[in-house]
């Protein structure tokens, strides 16, 4: 059996679909993954011996570009949309499934209804899932009229923006392969079935819905890593640190400067992590320490508290080692996250998207406090490690069910 996954976006976008990989092929399944052609990227998948299939342009450049992610996202699309036909076409001709995830996703749906093979959709945060309980995330290439609030409407422009922007792309490429148009581009993607790789418990599905949606919990890439010897030193040293980073996205201004002031405020040592954004120290104090690349799952046991950007992936992995979170949201999915830190008091959903070093000492006087502490060390023994494996299984179990039988 084969299986082709497709996924194009920053780290969060990638890691989950390596951890699928691992699982399926565990279960001694053949997997290809389409991915943006990112060293990291193809880092990750070597790790569990799976190739890189490189797809559209390199993420980070454009994430730590001058110009906004979002700022050429029209005529980007055009162009992805016209390399997900061709390359995903021809891999997928010898595949029996494919998994996709990301907004960018716009072609695998069409590839495999031509093709006739099983395909699901999966989304790694409820909150991009239409349902009533909650309004789409804001677009920022066409912003929801101020004046509109109903959750049905708005998603109902939702999905208006989503045809202005790919529309007419998909269509054409539709009618060119012999297959009729669609009218709602997102619901094509989504499909009525998709699957939600988030913790129950972190992130839970609201029902009722007019989806029926397969919640996995979150795909968890293992990590076995060691921490380099200078880490560990300075671990050593004196009491937890504080943890700060901003992972891929691109970090607010004087970021660096702000997350020290504000963690010495507290009497704490800081942990900085470089991440996409470069952040590095600010002096060369002996309370504060540098990592580039480094395990989480390791690292997150052993600080007093994790500062962030609210990825699902960074607040997952906080969850999961019982780490106090104060996370600063920056764009899509990230306020949802740092309001259900706060809303199970787990620890600090930050205002707004650009600390001063007031704002977050305050954010991480209510993330140090004993009882934040208290409750994130009982909530991390309920996050479940299992969604990738659980995934793997159902795909395995989708595709025996679309198999045709063989007569004797």
């Amino acid at each position: 059996m084969r299986v082709l996954l497709s996924t194009y976006g920053s780290r969060g976008d990638v890691e989950p679909m390596v951890g699928l990989a691992m699982q399926l092929r565990a279960l001694g399944v053949e997997v290809r993954v389409c991915a943006p052609p990112d060293e990291e990227f193809a880092a990750l998948l070597g790790g569990v011996g799976v190739p890189l299939i490189p797809i559209g342009q390199p993420v980070r450049p454009m994430m730590q570009g001058k110009r906004p992610p979002t700022a050429d996202l029209p005529q980007r699309s055009v162009e992805l949309i016209a390399a997900q036909f061709a390359k995903i076409t021809a891999l997928a001709e010898e595949c029996d499934a494919l998994v996709a995830t990301g907004v960018m996703q716009v072609a695998a749906p069409s590839v495999t209804e031509k093709l006739g093979i099983p395909y699901a959709y999966v989304s790694y945060q409820p909150i991009t899932l239409p349902s009533p309980h909650h309004p789409p995330v804001p677009n920022p290439v066409r912003p929801f009229p101020p004046h509109v609030t109903d959750n049905g409407a708005l998603w109902d422009l939702d999905a208006q923006g989503w045809n202005a922007l790919f529309g007419e792309a998909l269509n054409a490429h539709r009618a060119s392969i012999g297959l009729s148009s669609v009218d709602n581009v997102r619901d094509h993607i989504y499909t009525d079935h998709p699957w939600l790789a988030a913790d129950p418990t972190l992130g839970p599905w609201q029902e009722p819905t007019s989806l029926d949606v397969v919640q996995t919990g979150a795909w968890i890439l293992p990590d076995k890593r060691p921490l380099s010897a200078d880490l560990t030193t300075f671990l050593a040293a004196g009491t937890p640190p504080v943890f700060v980073g901003f992972g891929s996205m691109r970090a607010p201004k004087d970021a660096a400067r702000v997350a020290i002031e504000a963690i010495r405020a507290q009497g704490r040592r800081a942990l900085v992590s470089r991440g996409w954004a470069d952040l590095a120290l600010i002096d060369d104090r002996d309370d504060c320490f540098v990592v580039g690349e480094v395990n989480q799952q390791e690292l997150f046991g052993r600080v007093a508290a994790v500062v962030h950007h609210g990825g699902a992936g960074t607040t997952t992995a906080a969850a999961r080692a019982g780490a106090p979170q104060v996370v600063v949201p920056q764009v899509v999915d990230q306020p949802y996250w740092a309001g259900r830190v706060a809303d199970l008091g787990i620890g600090a959903a930050h205002k707004g998207p650009a600390p001063t070093t007031e704002s977050l000492s305050a954010a991480l006087r209510t993330a140090l406090a004993p009882d934040t502490l208290a409750r994130a060390t009982a909530m991390a023994g309920t996050i479940r490690n299992d969604g990738a494996p659980v995934a793997a299984q159902l795909l395995l179990d989708e595709c025996s069910r679309d198999r045709p039988s063989v007569s004797a």
